[in-house]
């Protein structure tokens, strides 16, 4: 297990490194280093450095950790592989809080529609899904059935969305489609100072449940029989995945798949369900591709850009389709 984790470490700096370096301007490991440590180095590399390429790294794993725990999360909650805060409709919550501040409140200063103002509209937007879905999930226990409610309220959210962008102004019509594509390269140092406390206080309170987590793998009975709270378990679980998707989504975009992916990826590798080896596995895994889709969407001595949705769209599909060939099919 050690072993393993030293080379996913090994890996993810492989993969930072290499995130900063490659893009429309190639930049040697010796500016790279001159830059961070400031000792000397070419003004223009360091202007790249410090205040795209280096915010945008972080950005980026950020979004992949938090993300991939969400979806830990889900999973674990609804007992389901395929779950995951973009496929349960918690993503689509969060970009039509977003909506409704950036088009239908396009009239609003700018202080109040950037920074806490999207992420606490993101936030209440994916809060108020996921409860819609714990309060179906008492009454609709067949996961199948809850995936596709919770697909349901998806495409409800995404409904209000188009009504919303087809009555505002076309400048913040062309904003927030920007924003629909998803990007990584948005977040300044200032967001920054928002995003990342945020996603570690997200990130902390699933370490914090690791042991509830895992019974409440046994399932609900044997939970409250071991004398854990269930319903206070989901209200914790519902907290830390809105301020996990709801905070990466407000910054980023909507972006598909690492949060139903990524679990599988870790549990794949370590060969168990323990959260206190899947949590930090899936932060690790989640962060390094995120990276590597960021990498592969600056195609590198290019001056284009793809957008990172549909880059992880392209990773993450083919490994839905395995998750549910190796099921048997979605009845199982």
């Amino acid at each position: 297990m050690r072993t393993k984790f030293l080379i996913l470490i090994l890996l993810f700096f492989v993969a930072f490194t290499c995130d900063i370096a490659f893009g429309s301007v190639n930049l040697s490991f010796k500016d790279i280093w001159s830059s961070l440590t400031g000792n000397g180095g070419d003004d223009l590399y360091r202007e790249i450095i410090i205040n795209y390429r280096l915010p945008k790294a972080l950005t980026a794993i950020l979004t992949g950790a938090a993300l991939s725990v969400a979806g830990v999360l889900m999973q674990t909650l609804f007992r389901n592989p395929l779950a995951g805060p973009d496929v349960l409709g918690v993503t689509s919550g969060a970009s039509l809080g977003v909506a409704l501040l950036t088009l239908g409140a396009s009239s609003l200063p700018w202080f109040v529609i950037a920074g806490w103002g999207q992420v606490t509209a993101a936030v209440l937007g994916a809060i108020g899904v996921l409860l819609l879905i714990i309060i179906v999930s008492v009454k609709v226990p067949q996961t199948v059935s809850l995936l596709i409610i919770g697909m349901m309220f998806g495409n409800f959210a995404g409904a209000i969305v188009s009504i919303l962008q087809s009555t505002s102004n076309p400048d913040t019509l062309k904003l927030f489609i920007s924003w629909t594509f998803g990007s990584l390269s948005a977040v300044s140092w200032d967001y920054m100072a928002i995003m990342a406390p945020i996603i570690i206080v997200g990130t902390l309170l699933a370490f914090i449940m690791q042991k509830k987590l895992n019974v409440l793998l046994l399932g609900e009975k044997y939970a409250t029989g071991l004398g854990v709270s269930v319903s206070r378990t989901r209200l914790w679980i519902i907290l830390a995945t809105a301020l996990l998707a709801g905070t990466s989504t407000a910054f980023t975009g909507p972006i598909a798949f690492i949060g139903v992916t990524i679990p599988h990826i870790a549990r794949g590798i370590f060969h168990t369900s323990d959260h206190k080896m899947i949590i930090p596995a899936s932060i690790l895994c989640g962060s390094g591709i995120m990276l590597v889709c960021d990498l592969i969407s600056q195609m590198p001595g290019s001056q284009g850009t793809l957008p990172i949705n549909s880059v992880t769209a392209l990773f993450g599909a083919p490994i839905i389709i395995w998750i549910i060939a190796k099921n048997g099919g979605m009845g199982k």
